[in-house]
Order: C-alpha cells, then sequence, then structure tokens
C-alpha cells in the first residue's frame, strides 16, 4: 500500500487465541430483503431507480408485495450489524466473536432476521417486543440500479432498562474489549451508547463510534458531543459531507483541509488521556485519511477496474468492519486499514453487504 506501511509489522496474532464476544456493536437491525423488480413496481410506490429513503405510509404494502410476487433474498442489514458481521467473517474462527445488541419484533422477518446472524456466527441477542414489527429494509434492483427503502420499525424501540441494563446481557458487555456503535444509534438510545462508552473508557478498552450520516452531526449535536469525549476511534464515510458539519457546528474549524480537520478531531477533549484518539476519514475512491499520533497519515484505496463495481452502498459498513477484524487482534493501525480497504474492495464487487464463504486476505 503507502510507503508508510512499509515498516516491518509485528507478528500477526493466532486468531484462535481470540475469545468469544470480544467485538460488541449495538445499533438498528434491519432485515434486508432484495429481490428484482420492474420499472412499473418502482412507480407504483414513488421510488428512484437509484436511491435511499426511509418508507413513509405509501411503502407500506411494498415489503409484502415484494415477498410475494417476487424472488427474494434475505440478508441480516443495518449499519453496525453489518460491520460486524464482516469483521466477524473476516476473523472465522471462533465462531461469535461478535456480539449484537438491538431490537426486532416477534414476527416472520424477526425469525428471519436471527436465522440469517446464527448463519453469520454474530451473537445476536436481541431484545424482542412485540408491539412493533421487524425492521426492514428493501432493495429494489432494476438493473445496474438498487433503491433502498427502509423501515426502521422496531429498531427505533431499543429498551436500555429491558435490556441492556439485564445481568446477563451486561455480562456480554464486560466481556468485550473493543466496542463499537455507528452513530444512527444515537436516535434511538442516546443512554445506551452512554453506558457502553463510559464502560470503556474506565476499563481502558477501545470505543469506536462512526459519524454516519450528516443529519446525525445537524440534528443530533447533543447527544454526539456527550460521547465524543469517550470516542477512542472515530470512523466517517464520504468526508466532505459529513464530517465538515460536524466539526463546523460545534467547533466553528474554519477549513476545509482534510488533514487539518483530522488534526483538529482528534485533540478534542477526551476522557481516557492514556489513550490517544484516532480518526479515520474515508473518501470512497480517494485516499483515506488517519491520525496515527500527532501525524494525519494517508493510505490509497485498492485499484479497482469500475467496470467491476456492483454495489457500494455497503463499502463504509465493510471498512469499518475488516478494520475491527485486526483491532479486536491487537493489530498495528497500518494492518488494520489495510483489512479495511481488502473488505471494502470485496464487498463493492457484490450486490448488497454480501461475501464469499472465505475472505483471501493475509
Amino acid at each position: 500500500m503507502a510507503a508508510n506501511q512499509s515498516k516491518p509489522k509485528k507478528p500477526k496474532l493466532d486468531k484462535k487465541t481470540l475469545s468469544q464476544n470480544a467485538l460488541f456493536g449495538m445499533g438498528n437491525p434491519l432485515l434486508d430483503i432484495s429481490a428484482v423488480v420492474d420499472k412499473d413496481f418502482l412507480d407504483k410506490y414513488g421510488l428512484k431507480p437509484n436511491d435511499q429513503i426511509l418508507a413513509e405510509d405509501k411503502h407500506k404494502a411494498l415489503f409484502e408485495e415484494l415477498v410475494k410476487k417476487n424472488s427474494v433474498e434475505y440478508h441480516a442489514g443495518g449499519s453496525t450489524q453489518n460491520s460486524v458481521k464482516i469483521a466477524q467473517w473476516m476473523i472465522q474462527q471462533p465462531h461469535k466473536v461478535a456480539t449484537f445488541f438491538g431490537c426486532i419484533g416477534t414476527d416472520h422477518f424477526g425469525e428471519i432476521l436471527k436465522r440469517k446472524t446464527e448463519e453469520a456466527h454474530v451473537d445476536a441477542r436481541y431484545y424482542e417486543q412485540s408491539e412493533v414489527p421487524t425492521g426492514t429494509c428493501a432493495a429494489c434492483i432494476t438493473g445496474d440500479n438498487r433503491s433502498l427503502v427502509a423501515n426502521l420499525a422496531a429498531a427505533n424501540c431499543y429498551n436500555k432498562e429491558k435490556h441492556l441494563d439485564l445481568e446477563g446481557n451486561w455480562e456480554l458487555v464486560e466481556k468485550a474489549s473493543v466496542y463499537y456503535i455507528a452513530g444512527f444509534f444515537l436516535t434511538v438510545s442516546p443512554e445506551s451508547i452512554m453506558k457502553v462508552a463510559k464502560h470503556a473508557s474506565d476499563n481502558n478498552k477501545i470505543f469506536c463510534l462512526n459519524l454516519s450520516a450528516p443529519f446525525i452531526s445537524t440534528f443530533f449535536k447533543e447527544p454526539l458531543m456527550k460521547v465524543m469525549p469517550f470516542v477512542d476511534i472515530l470512523f466517517g464515510n464520504e468526508m466532505v459531507s459529513e464530517f465538515v458539519p460536524f466539526v463546523r457546528l460545534p467547533f466553528s474549524f474554519q477549513t476545509e483541509d482534510i488533514g487539518e480537520i483530522a488534526r483538529r478531531t482528534q485533540s478534542l477533549p477526551k476522557v481516557n488521556e492514556s489513550r490517544q484518539r484516532t480518526v479515520v476519514f474515508t473518501q470512497g475512491k480517494d485516499e483515506t485519511v488517519v491520525t496515527k499520533g500527532d501525524k494525519v497519515i494517508t493510505f490509497p484505496v485498492l485499484d479497482i477496474d469500475q467496470n467491476d463495481i456492483v454495489d457500494t452502498n455497503g463499502a463504509g459498513d465493510a471498512f469499518v468492519g475488516g478494520f475491527l477484524s485486526e483491532l479486536v487482534q491487537c493489530q498495528p493501525l497500518e494492518q488494520c486499514i489495510r483489512a479495511a480497504h481488502y473488505a471494502a474492495n470485496v464487498i463493492i464487487r457484490r450486490t448488497g453487504c454480501t461475501f464469499p464463504q472465505k475472505p483471501d486476505f493475509h
């Protein structure tokens, strides 16, 4: 990769030394339902061929029709769940290194989601409730385009007191050494995020957060800034759209220089001062910008023929998953980035956030 990766690497840990539940994720679980549809289907529900939207009332019948009239594929989805799923895939053995918490419904889609996470060897411990159905994301495929319609539903109903605080569940949190939560969960249960973040900080463990989308830093600035002092590794995708609003609103950083923004973001107040914050900015096909110590370094992404790119929607989640797979094994930053770029490169060659049976990463 880059010149700064040519230094001798530390010996890689034997993956068998990993324990179950070493990696903890918490977020919005969705059952991805993908099917090939025609233009009439898109028109019926007012969808664009290549778009991402939240479901409205007019889309309620879409999910049922998609399943009834088409040959569908199901996958465990949602941003954080995608990332821990990919981390587990990269690790392979032992199974259930990755734990995941989130809310689903006690319904047919919930049962499918549980089965899919089990197939991915993720230890998913869902909060199950019967009032609201399992969250879903319809991927309506027309040619090379995917129109995504997400219905968060039960994912919005996570309850800290009824799940995270339970002794058996909290014991799983305590078993972990690395924690990852996407910013989307700030809209659901910021109090759950704070409890996990404080535990990580108090015990000198690694807490990772993703900015996820511009609306998080714009409309959920207060809970974001509350958790920021506990963040050891901060991720974000498509830097220009996500990080600029984040750093301008609360801090008035008068710059658009990516390296300078990374440096200033790294130096924000931090509770656990024994562990310096790392900031990771990805920029699609452009180089990844990372803070290491007091330096800002860059890593070029892997080359890929544009004709080989099938779907970029899961690239950000895959990048984080690859990164986490090495981080939980105490590997150096350069190795984490290398795994992140590999995972993203695999996922964009496939439809949805899917992967082959085994990784080819060394």
